[in-house]
């Protein structure tokens, strides 16, 4: 064995070339869609608190998507390598709001569709995405759901209550009722007229309740 031999290696030789523009130009463009899916993620955000660390995720997922896919193109022994090592790959994050796992699908596939060569599709298809996104989950919906609690003291306080939100609201729908020794507690629905609240104050202000909470409900509640 010569000192040649010992810097001998099958992996040097396996080595393919790729193109130095290629890559500049497909990782670019997998920037500049990252930065637009990011900032469509910012405009159609509605959830509790806001993170910017997954939205700097989404480009930093384009990117690596697009670096990874380009190196399967170049290497048909590689791709099914790639695809082995990448199965035993598991995230254990918890995402909590659906929209997030459309965000990931999105970058993702613009990562694949960039890294296969295919950046007019890629960049189009991001347009519209985003178009679709921006003008449906933005969109005012007039009748937003709210939930209502109200602690009674009795049952005839309740009825009261529940005549009040027939002639005050849209819509009422009972989501949960507590019964203890401190009294009633009700967890109603309610769709508004007009964007109207102030009948909050009304129901707050009969005798027997001792408060009444107006919050908005996006469809996450636990009973």
């Amino acid at each position: 064995m010569t000192f040649q031999d010992i810097f001998k290696s099958s992996f040097l030789e396996k080595a393919v070339t790729f193109s130095p523009m290629d890559l500049f130009i497909a990782m670019v463009v997998a920037f500049a869609l990252g930065l637009f899916i990011f900032f469509v993620y910012k405009k159609t955000f509605h959830g509790i608190m806001y993170s910017a660390n997954f939205g700097v995720s989404l480009i930093a997922l384009t990117l690596i998507t697009t670096l990874v896919i380009l190196a399967v193109t170049s290497n048909v022994v590689l791709s099914l390598g790639m695809v082995g090592a990448l199965s035993i790959v598991r995230f254990r994050t918890a995402i909590k709001e659906p929209m997030d796992i459309a965000y990931l699908f999105w970058a993702i596939g613009v990562g694949i569709v960039i890294g296969a060569g295919l950046i007019p599709m890629a960049v189009y298809s991001s347009l519209f995405i985003g178009i679709i996104l921006i003008v449906f989950v933005n969109r005012k919906v007039s009748y937003n759901p709210y939930l209502m609690i109200i602690h009674c003291e009795s049952d005839e306080t309740e009825q009261k209550v529940w005549e009040q939100l027939k002639e005050k609201v849209k819509k009422s729908l009972l989501k949960s009722k507590t019964v203890s020794t401190s009294g009633i507690e009700l967890t109603v629905e309610v769709r508004l007229k007009d964007g109207e609240c102030g009948f909050v104050n009304q129901i707050g202000k009969l005798i027997g309740v001792s408060n009444a909470v107006l919050v908005s409900y996006h469809g996450d509640y636990m009973g």
